[in-house]
């Protein structure tokens, strides 16, 4: 664990684009997986950032930061898969309900609106939530380590 804490921060990078392009061809373009890789990531973002004992005002903004990083992978991932389908608003109303996307809103064309926001706005600020989120819980994790151990920090 040790080892994988102290991963030259491109290798990290890396390994999550990899992780989170995987996670959207899981959930084949819904990025649901994505979301949910959040909470790890930020668990390892928080875990690796108290690690290095910064001030807190200081980790909070890295926190931020790198949580803000993950989401616009994700948001650049769902604008290069989903941003073409908007060329389908042009389409019948009979082409749109047959596109495979739920009618959530009743209407073929306000529900495929409503999709593509979902699909490339939504779900990557919803990523950053679950990421921030998990780096709390890494924090906390690591300053109740710190704890046991006898550290004040």
């Amino acid at each position: 664990m040790r080892n994988l804490l102290h991963l030259p921060r491109r290798r990290a990078l890396l390994l999550y684009a990899f992780a989170d392009i995987l996670c959207l061809g899981l959930g084949m373009g819904v990025p649901i997986f994505c979301i949910a890789l959040g909470v790890p990531v930020g668990w390892y973002l928080g875990r690796r950032l108290a690690a290095n004992s910064l001030r807190l005002d200081l980790l909070l903004d890295k926190m931020f930061f790198w949580a803000a990083v993950t989401s616009a992978l994700t948001f650049v991932c769902m604008l290069v898969l989903w941003g073409p389908q908007a060329l389908k608003l042009r389409a019948t109303e009979a082409e749109l309900a047959n596109f495979g996307i739920p009618m959530i809103l009743y209407r073929p064309r306000a529900s495929f609106v409503g999709w593509l926001l979902l699909m490339i706005f939504v779900s990557p600020f919803l990523q950053f939530l679950c990421t921030l989120f998990g780096a709390q819980l890494g924090v906390r994790w690591h300053m109740k380590a710190l704890r046991r151990e006898g550290d004040p920090a």
